[in-house]
């Protein structure tokens, strides 16, 4: 289930988001989370699997168009299928807005697209 972030969420998000190589200082890591918070087009989600939160999107909306600036998958779930689950549940969310991803993103995002049009 995708859930919006919210402040309680701070630690747990702060984790997932450092499995992202370029996520892995400290400061770095307030910074991305304080622009999450503050700016409504920046807009952060993570994935409850059961109880647990195991995984987590962050995207800048622009008009129509949304870019995935994060997205990361705690490694004892990977190869579950949770990236792909929430690309595609984003993209419910977002409606009419076209989900499109950054240079970090887009290796991972053609592959989400490639296992959608397998089923």
């Amino acid at each position: 289930m995708l859930l919006r972030y919210k402040k309680a969420f701070e630690k747990i998000a702060m984790g997932l988001l450092s499995f992202m190589p370029q996520e892995k200082d400290v400061k770095k890591l307030i910074e991305t989370i304080r622009q999450y918070e503050k700016d409504s087009n920046w807009q952060l989600y993570l994935w409850k699997k059961e109880e647990d939160l195991v995984g987590i999107i962050g995207v800048q909306i622009f008009g129509e168009e949304a870019f995935i600036h994060h997205i990361s998958v705690s490694p004892s779930h990977r190869g579950e299928g949770i990236g792909t689950e929430m690309v595609q549940k984003l993209s419910m969310s977002l409606g009419t807005i076209s989900l499109k991803p950054t240079a970090d993103i887009k290796l991972f995002f053609e592959k989400c697209k490639i296992e959608k049009e397998e089923e």
